[in-house]
C-alpha cells in the first residue's frame, strides 16, 4: 500500500537556521507569528564564520529580550581588542589599532547597547535555544528544501526528511529564503545575483591553542594581519579570548583547496613561533563575493539575508545587514498575515533593503582592498635598515588605509530608506551616508534616534509590536483624528508623550510616527489634514509601487 505524502501548513516557512533565518523566526515570534523554520544541516558549526554582533543588532536582541543572554556568552570579557598588523604573530610589528575589551568599552551615546564580540560558536547555539523557548516557532533539522509553486493565496513547497528520506509537502502563506550564498530558494526564483563573484577565494582554518595568548610580545587582538613580501595574506581572529582561534588565509580559486590540506604549514607560518604547540580543528574553503540580488522578492516569497547579499566579512557586515533584513521583513510579514497590510507593502521590502545591501557589499569591499592596498612589502621580512624602513612604510599606509573599516556607526545605524513607497517623505535633504560617522535624525526612513528617559527605558523600547505616534513636549496636540484613521485601516497605533527636553530636541518635530521596526515613517508639527491617506501609504495600501512613490512625494 503507497504511504501517504505528509503536509504540513504554517503562515511562515523559513529556509535555513543559521543567524538570520533564527533571528528572523525569533521575531516573528516575537509579534506571534507562527512559523516553520527548516535546515538541510544539524545546527553545528565545524568553522565559525561571524564574529562581530553590530550596535543595531544588539539593539534588536534587547527588543527580543535576550541581550543579557548575548553578553553572558563565553567571549572573555577582559580580553584586549586591538587591530595588529605585522609579518606574524612573533614576527615583526607594523602597526595597531587600539580598541578597549568589552568590560572596558561601553555602549555610544546613541545606542542603549554596545557592540559586542560573540562568534558564531556561541550565537547561533543562542539563537537557537531562544527559538526553541518560542511556542510559535517550530524548527525541524535535517529537512532540505527542493523547489516550491505559488499562486496568489499560498506557496507550496516540495521538502525531503533527510532522516527518512522521504519527501513531504509544506504549504505556506509566504516562503522565505534564508539558506545562504548558495540559496537553493533564490535559484528557484530564477534571481541572478549581480556584482563581482569572486574577489578571491579564501580558508577558514579554525584551530585551537592556549599558549598562543602569551607566546609573543604583539599582545591581545582581536586580530592579527598579516603581510609578507607580497602585501597582505591573512589574518587570525580570536574566537573566545582564551584558546580557539580562526586563521583565514587568501588565496585563489586553483590553490585553496591545496591551502585547506596544508592547514598546519599556514597556521604555523600566522604563528610565526615554531614552540608554540596547536591543534587544527577544521579547515574550508569559501569565496569572498561582492554580490547583491536585483530583488527580494517573487509573489509571496522573499530573500533575507546572504541569499540576497554576500560581501566579503572585513568589518563584519554580513549577519548585521541580513538582521536588518529580518526585522523590515518581519512586522511586514505580520502585517499581511493580519491582513491590515497593502498591496505594496511586500514590494517596500526589496526598495528600502536591496540599496542597503548594496551599499553595505560595497563598504565591505572596500575595506578588503584597502588591506591589499599597500604595494612595497618586498622587504618587509628584512633584519636590515631598509626592512626596518619599509615595515614603517608599510605600518604607516595601512593604518590610514584601515582606519574606518571598525569605525563604522554610520553603517550600522545610519542607514535609510530612501524613497520608500511607504514613507511619507517631508522634503528636507538627506545627511550624508558616512560609513563611520552617524547623525541621529527622525527624518522619513530613518532609524529613529535613541534617548534616555526618566523612568530609565531608552526611546527604542517604545517601539516594536505596532506603529507609535509620538508626541512630544506635552499633550497639547489633540491627535484624535489620527488615531480615528489608524483604527479605520485597521493599523495598531499607540500615542506616546515624551517630557523630555533632550528627546523634543533631538526629535525635531511635535509628532513622529514610527513604525514597528523603529523607523520613521512620517513627521510634523501638527495632524495632518488627510490621516487616513498618511496611513494608506505606511502601511502599503493600494496602488503599484511606483504611484505610490509619486503619492508619498505628493504629501510631502
Amino acid at each position: 500500500m503507497e504511504k501517504s505524502l505528509k503536509i504540513t501548513q504554517t503562515p511562515v516557512l523559513i529556509v535555513g537556521a543559521g543567524p538570520v533565518g533564527l533571528g528572523l523566526a525569533l521575531d516573528l515570534a516575537w509579534r506571534g507569528v507562527h512559523c516553520l523554520l527548516i535546515e538541510q544541516g544539524d545546527g553545528s558549526i565545524s568553522t565559525p564564520k561571524l564574529g562581530a554582533i553590530g550596535v543595531r543588532t544588539m539593539e534588536f536582541c534587547r527588543r527580543w529580550g535576550i541581550a543579557e543572554r548575548v553578553r553572558a556568552t563565553p567571549f572573555r570579557k577582559d580580553y584586549g581588542l586591538d587591530m595588529v598588523f605585522c609579518t606574524s604573530i612573533g614576527g615583526h610589528f607594523l602597526a595597531r589599532h587600539k580598541y578597549p575589551s568589552l568590560a572596558d568599552d561601553a555602549a555610544p551615546p546613541e545606542s542603549p547597547e554596545q557592540k559586542w564580540r560573540c562568534p558564531q560558536l556561541w550565537f547561533d547555539p543562542l539563537l537557537k535555544q531562544c527559538v526553541a523557548e518560542k511556542k510559535e516557532v517550530q524548527l525541524r533539522y535535517r529537512v532540505r528544501y527542493d523547489s516550491f509553486a505559488q499562486d496568489g493565496d499560498k506557496v507550496t513547497v516540495q521538502v525531503t526528511n533527510l532522516e527518512t528520506g522521504e519527501p513531504e509537502t509544506i504549504i505556506a502563506d509566504y516562503l522565505v529564503g534564508c539558506d545562504g550564498a548558495g540559496s537553493r530558494v533564490r535559484k528557484s526564483m530564477g534571481i541572478e545575483m549581480q556584482g563581482r563573484r569572486a574577489l578571491d577565494h579564501s580558508a577558514a582554518i579554525f584551530f585551537r591553542s592556549k599558549e598562543l595568548l602569551t607566546g609573543h610580545d604583539k599582545g591581545e587582538a582581536e586580530r592579527y594581519l598579516f603581510f609578507g613580501t607580497d602585501g597582505f595574506w591573512g589574518n587570525i581572529s580570536a574566537m573566545d579570548g582564551r584558546e580557539l582561534w580562526r586563521l583565514t588565509v587568501v588565496s585563489n580559486e586553483q590553490d585553496v583547496e591545496q591551502v585547506c590540506k596544508d592547514a598546519a604549514t599556514w597556521v604555523r607560518r600566522g604563528i610565526g613561533n615554531d614552540s608554540i604547540p596547536f591543534e587544527v580543528i577544521s579547515a574550508m574553503p569559501w569565496r569572498r563575493s561582492q554580490l547583491t540580488a536585483p530583488n527580494y522578492r517573487q509573489g509571496r516569497v522573499l530573500l533575507c539575508g546572504d541569499s540576497g547579499h554576500t560581501m566579503s566579512p572585513t568589518g563584519g557586515f554580513g549577519m548585521n545587514t541580513g538582521m536588518g533584513d529580518a526585522v523590515d521583513l518581519g512586522w511586514k510579514l505580520q502585517a499581511m498575515l493580519q491582513g491590515w497590510g497593502g498591496d505594496v507593502l511586500l514590494d517596500s521590502y526589496t526598495a528600502e533593503r536591496q540599496p542597503v545591501g548594496v551599499r553595505n557589499t560595497n563598504a565591505s569591499a572596500g575595506n578588503y582592498f584597502a588591506l591589499k592596498s599597500v604595494q612595497n612589502c618586498s622587504a618587509v621580512n628584512d633584519d636590515s635598515e631598509i626592512g626596518a624602513a619599509v615595515r614603517r612604510e608599510v605600518g604607516d599606509v595601512i593604518a590610514t588605509a584601515t582606519g574606518t573599516e571598525w569605525e563604522t556607526l554610520g553603517i550600522h545605524l545610519g542607514y535609510r530608506y530612501e524613497n520608500s513607497p511607504v514613507c511619507v517623505p517631508d522634503g528636507t535633504p538627506a545627511d550624508e551616508d558616512s560609513p563611520r560617522y552617524y547623525v541621529p535624525t527622525t527624518r522619513p526612513g530613518h532609524r529613529v534616534p535613541h534617548v534616555w528617559l526618566d523612568d530609565g527605558r531608552s526611546t527604542l523600547d517604545l517601539f516594536g509590536h505596532g506603529f507609535v505616534l509620538l508626541r512630544m513636549g506635552g499633550q497639547s496636540l489633540d491627535v484624535s483624528a489620527f488615531q480615528a484613521a489608524a483604527q479605520r485601516s485597521g493599523v495598531p497605533l499607540e500615542v506616546v508623550d515624551i517630557a523630555s527636553k533632550e528627546a523634543t530636541a533631538l526629535y525635531e518635530r511635535k509628532l513622529v510616527l514610527v513604525r514597528p521596526d523603529g523607523h520613521s515613517a512620517w513627521r510634523g508639527d501638527a495632524v495632518p489634514v488627510n490621516p487616513d491617506q498618511i496611513f494608506d501609504v505606511v502601511r502599503g495600501a493600494g496602488g503599484c509601487i511606483e504611484s505610490r512613490k509619486k503619492e508619498a512625494a505628493h504629501m510631502a
